[in-house]
């Protein structure tokens, strides 16, 4: 089947040389640092959860827009971070985002009231909307393509780290100190990760003759892609399968542990850290998996079934155990959208990755923000009519992945590269 988008010619340059292994990994390394922070901060409702309600006085559907506004904000500029990739470069598009996340950290810490914080949360989210974008990218560029699955799986799983940072070692210092503490933190390891991009990124072609397009015949390729009939699908699933995770992980695992079970903030903290840990595991060895073409796409919407059944355990768990176990479930399950990734990677043209990503990721993230807030909503309303709170979120989780896999599964497939 022949491409329906038209193909724009690559950038001219003088020919340079093969880039080193040791400069790939250095540059790999550096631009993961932004990841991790990023994941740090995506995660951080559910260890402050509950110090913020006491803090601030935040309901329930407050805390689930809290938690939401940084995916919403991320979520919202991954098309134009991906046409600032494709037309000029991983390094200055990262570098002109990055400032924004140590604004928001900054007001984040300091906000005086919900407003401040949502705000701060907005800008945070937009300062790191490139940063899980550049990996890919670069390893889409730089990489041979039969590695890019394995290689994006070991991203993600350097990318937990910052999940292991918003554990037992974020609640014990919110503990010792406040949540405002705990934004401050962040914030200077966003200054860290924008000093190491800014000494050890470069790309061998950034400055040279662009093929010409302009930001608005950029933005122009990207709504060919949406026109697409296998985008659909694609963008179906990817909008609630991370999210899943996120929203476990990231807002309600510590509260219902705390409400549900009756564990301290500190111990919520070890099983959020546990969850993550078994997290850093799974999509290195879902990477692994040697499917390509129509059975990934079986295995991915297998791997859902799986993790709505999870989600659907813990709605009805009676027990601790039984939630911690499960929680540890989802955190390894989830690694199987590493095979999203490369799903996605094959059903477009080689010219058009950054801005596919992108489109990718703005589902991913969006998703996670009407998740956060659909969610909160739900537990406001079990609330108000005496169902279990975490029961009716679990089952919300629940239902929106079963819609999501039942799209993928019925709506066009692409002819995969």
């Amino acid at each position: 089947m022949s491409d329906p988008l038209p193909r724009q010619p690559l950038r001219s340059a003088p020919p340079s040389p093969p880039a080193s292994p040791s400069w790939l990994w250095a540059t790999l390394l550096a631009l993961c640092l932004g990841f991790i922070i990023s994941q740090a901060f995506r995660t951080v409702a559910a260890m402050m959860a509950v110090p913020l309600q006491q803090s601030l006085g935040l309901s329930a559907s407050q805390l689930g827009l809290f938690a939401g506004t940084f995916h919403l904000a991320f979520g919202a500029l991954q098309i134009f971070m991906g046409v600032g990739i494709d037309l000029y470069g991983i390094r200055r598009t990262l570098l002109c985002a990055w400032p924004l996340t140590l604004a928001g950290a900054l007001i984040s810490a300091l906000a005086p009231g919900y407003g401040w914080l949502l705000l701060g949360q907005a800008l945070v989210g937009a300062g790191c909307a490139p940063a899980f974008l550049v990996c890919t990218v670069f390893i889409a560029r730089q990489f041979p393509a039969a590695r890019f699955a394995s290689l994006s799986g070991l991203v993600m799983g350097l990318g937990g780290m910052g999940l292991l940072l918003t554990g037992s070692p974020l609640a014990w210092l919110i503990e010792q100190s406040s949540w405002r503490v705990g934004f401050g933190v962040l914030g200077a390891g966003s200054a860290l990760a924008y000093l190491a991009v800014w000494i050890w990124v470069r790309e061998p072609l950034e400055n040279a003759p662009r093929s010409g397009n302009s930001v608005l015949q950029a933005l122009r390729g990207v709504g060919q892609l949406l026109r697409l009939p296998h985008t659909a699908g694609i963008l179906a699933l990817a909008s609630v399968n991370y999210a899943a995770f996120i929203t476990m992980r990231g807002l309600w695992l510590g509260p219902m542990l705390m409400d549900r079970h009756g564990y301290s903030l500190v111990q919520s903290g070890h099983v959020a850290l546990a969850v993550s840990v078994v997290g850093l595991f799974g999509p290195p060895l879902f990477g692994r998996l040697p499917v390509q073409g129509a059975p990934r796409r079986r295995w991915i919407v297998a791997f859902t079934w799986a993790l709505a059944t999870l989600f659907g355990l813990c709605a009805w768990s009676p027990w601790a155990g039984l939630t911690v176990v499960t929680s540890l479930l989802i955190g390894f399950g989830c690694g199987f959208i590493v095979l999203q990734y490369a799903d996605v990677r094959a059903a477009y043209a080689p010219e058009h990755t950054g801005r596919a990503m992108a489109l990718y990721t703005m589902a991913m993230f969006l998703g996670i923000a009407l998740m956060q807030w659909v969610t909160g909503w739900s537990a406001t309303w079990a609330q108000a009519h005496g169902w279990e709170v975490y029961q009716a979120v679990n089952l919300t989780v629940l239902l929106m992945l079963l819609v999501g896999a039942l799209l993928f599964r019925v709506l066009p497939a692409p002819a995969l590269r």
